[in-house]
């Protein structure tokens, strides 16, 4: 079943590190608006050269995500181990990966930050997000794919997205929670009875994932991407708050990685499908192994 919640003890160290977390990111809330002005400023550049509209945004956004790894590798103290395969930087790639909270997308930028992917990061995001100043201005102006969670309605918007992507040689990781929602043990309990029906491998760590949005974006990038990367994702005392993350509760997390050379997937829709629920199997065993150990099979990187 999915690791219990993070229940840190509330000790003096604890509050300091709470009344710190809290001073510091709502500084860095206050930049990230100041960040969404020069975006929109940004777009004066749009009709005259898309490469230097997406080059600054891709700067700002390497500013914004990247002061948040820092605070929290150096003044809360969260160390990232990486194990398993060492992927080359500024490579395009597929990314998907086992999602449990909010603090998985840290994690993520903590890893794209070492590759030097940390601006070139598109995530599926909740269409009303774009809306709401912040984070949803600001992965609007990335680029990213907004949905409505009705495929019908979305497939033709993702397609015009990955066509740009593709067409203009925009640096891409595209991130795919396959999973389609964080993992609770009511989920668990689902995926596990809709799997046996569809006699399917049932999961204890994982859902059973969703594969329509990973085979459109293989299928829409595979002329761009070189590679997908599966990440796994292994708390070790429980599976933290956005909340808890940012103010210090979380001292190591353990990341998972494997690369899979675009050209070695296969080609059909099904076929796609089959190998991502491969992945996910792996990923229930990984995780199975790591909650028994402390660690995962190998030491890799």
């Amino acid at each position: 079943m999915p690791l219990d919640n993070l229940k840190p003890p509330l000790t003096a160290v604890r509050l300091i590190h709470i009344v710190t977390g809290v001073v510091v990111w709502t500084a860095l809330v206050g930049l990230l608006i100041f960040i969404n002005l020069l975006q929109l400023l940004s777009l004066a550049f749009f009709p005259l050269s898309r490469r230097t509209f997406r080059r600054a945004n891709r700067f700002l956004a390497n500013l914004w995500w990247g002061l948040c790894v820092l605070v929290a590798r150096f003044l809360n103290g969260t160390s990232i181990q990486v194990t398993g395969d060492d992927v080359p930087p500024r490579e395009n790639a597929v990314v998907i990966v086992n999602h449990q909270q909010m603090p998985d997308i840290t994690v993520i930028m903590d890893f794209a930050l070492r590759k030097h992917r940390l601006g070139d990061l598109k995530f599926f995001v909740k269409d009303i997000l774009k809306w709401l100043p912040g984070v949803g201005w600001g992965m609007l102006f990335l680029g990213c794919p907004y949905l409505k969670r009705e495929w019908t309605r979305d497939r033709a918007s993702i397609e015009r997205t990955f066509h740009t992507l593709v067409s203009e040689r925009i640096p891409t990781w595209m991130i795919i929670f396959a999973e389609g929602t964080r993992i609770t043990p009511a989920k668990v309990a689902r995926s596990r009875e809709y799997a046996v029906s569809r006699n399917l491998p049932p999961s204890r760590h994982v859902l059973l994932p969703r594969p329509k949005g990973f085979v459109a974006a293989v299928e829409g990038l595979r002329d761009h991407v070189d590679a997908v990367y599966d990440l796994t994702i292994g708390y070790v005392e429980g599976v933290p708050s956005l909340g808890q993350y940012i103010t210090g509760a979380v001292k190591q997390v353990h990341l998972h990685v494997r690369r899979f050379a675009v050209e070695t997937l296969p080609d059909s829709e099904e076929g796609l499908a089959d190998w991502l629920r491969q992945r996910f199997q792996e990923k229930d065993e990984r995780l199975d192994l790591f909650y028994r150990t402390g660690r995962f099979h190998d030491t890799g990187i």
